[in-house]
């Protein structure tokens, strides 16, 4: 028993990611082609880790409507489908040809292209767009710090009651907590997570998950 999470070391993350569902070719082919590809954007794309997880709580909660905001090359987004049923949806947003093309390539592969609805527009101005009033399950957001406190306030009235919210880099590589950290992004995740942790509408932890996975319940 203890009182706090103990950090972890680089043979500690391996033994913790060994000891979860193995990682497909799928994911680490589509892991190693973004390493290739986009080498300075790697921190873009969620672990192996938080997404065993990110689909192990698709298929707890019982989602079958989902929004990603953040595609990037897939890999979450693999992740997310893999938990829905097959006539489930994941609407997932975002800005670029470039990246989403390797995506739908190893959605194909992994056989959840037909439950993902890919919209390449900015994600505020989609989800503006939609119908007012609960519509999904399940929402993750991982896309530019800056516009977070936009996406929650979009999100938060379309999830369904008891509905899940996943937010991403909410720890910001530990900078949230440094005073000497002041750039745009470290403060925009400073902000949101205040403003997320203040929402009457919600009940949330943030997980020492990666890079700080904040988890929150949309409450009825």
């Amino acid at each position: 028993m203890t009182r706090h999470t103990e950090p972890l070391t680089p043979e500690l993350l391996e033994y913790l990611v060994a000891h979860g569902a193995p990682v497909d070719d799928v994911l680490g082919d589509l892991a190693e082609e973004t390493a290739r590809s986009y080498p300075d954007l790697t921190s873009m794309q969620i672990g192996p880790e938080q997404g065993t997880f990110m689909t192990l709580l698709a298929q707890v909660a019982g989602a079958r409507d989902v929004v990603e905001v953040g595609t990037f090359t897939g890999y979450s987004s693999i992740c997310l489908a893999r938990g829905i049923p097959d006539d489930g949806t994941l609407l997932a947003l975002d800005v670029s040809e470039e990246w989403t093309s390797v995506a739908r390539r190893y959605w194909e592969r992994a056989g959840v292209a037909h439950k993902i609805d890919l919209r390449l527009a900015p994600a505020l101005e989609t989800l503006r767009a939609l119908l007012p009033g609960p519509a999904f399950d399940l929402a993750f957001i991982d896309a530019d710090k800056t516009g977070y406190i936009g996406y929650w306030e979009e999100l938060v009235p379309r999830m369904r009651p008891g509905g899940v919210l996943l937010v991403d880099n909410t720890l910001s590589h530990g900078r949230v907590v440094d005073p000497a950290q002041d750039s745009p992004d470290v403060q925009a995740i400073r902000d949101f997570n205040d403003h997320a942790l203040a929402d009457p509408r919600t009940h949330l932890v943030l997980l020492p998950i990666g890079d700080g996975l904040t988890m929150a319940r949309r409450l009825p």
